[in-house]
């Protein structure tokens, strides 16, 4: 690796912590209501990564606001029920926290739930920034998340990696300048993510160690 790297930004969903059937459900129960028998589990992938404004807003302009509350409102309710970890994290993010790396959070999520995600995994006190869906004018790719989350952790993209598992985050990290990386257990599988030619791609988040040389 050319650069040292002193900071990494990860996506929250998908990458840290398992939303995966919770956000799956959350739209199918939703979409039942507006769409009876129109939505099945594969319908249903894509949604996973852009927010909710740019999903319900593609199906129906004058709802949006209508669904998006439905759809949180069950999403909060089953929320610690359905949400789970993925292997390697805990133990990933503690060690790079211990030698002294940078971390933060860019995600699509609105902070309260954000929050109530790192919480439950017990992740909550390792990222000194989290910059969500609240917090900015435009969402990945845009590279913004990224360049905010630098500016308060006081660092430049040419020292920072961004890790996700979708083509948003990927898509950012470049617009941004960073390194990225993609990780192989993303829902959408291993060669949709390698299909935006992130820079590394980890099997397992304890492969992020190996990357960086620790």
């Amino acid at each position: 690796m050319k650069n040292k790297i002193t900071t990494i930004l990860f996506d929250l969903d998908g990458t840290l912590i398992d939303t995966n059937e919770l956000i799956i459900s959350t739209y199918l129960h939703t979409l039942e209501k507006y769409y009876p028998n129109t939505y099945s589990r594969e319908d249903v992938l894509p949604f996973l990564g852009p927010t909710l404004h740019d999903v319900f807003g593609g199906m129906d302009p004058d709802r949006v606001e209508e669904m998006i509350s439905d759809y949180r409102a069950y999403n909060i309710a089953n929320h610690d029920e359905l949400v789970k970890e993925f292997a390697g994290v805990q133990e990933t993010v503690e060690t790079l926290k211990e030698r002294g790396y940078k971390l933060g959070i860019v995600t699509t999520k609105k902070l309260d739930v954000t929050m109530k995600g790192l919480r439950l995994m017990n992740l909550d006190g390792f990222f000194e920034v989290v910059v969500a869906f609240d917090h900015v004018e435009k969402v990945k790719p845009d590279p913004e998340p990224i360049h905010k989350a630098l500016e308060q952790l006081n660092s430049n993209p040419s020292e920072a990696m961004m890790v996700g598992d979708n083509f948003h985050d990927i898509l950012a990290g470049k617009n941004a300048g960073t390194l990225t990386a993609g990780v192989a257990w993303s829902i959408k599988g291993r060669d949709y993510v390698a299909k935006y030619e992130p820079d590394y791609m980890l099997e397992n988040m304890t492969d992020l160690l190996t990357v960086l040389g620790e």
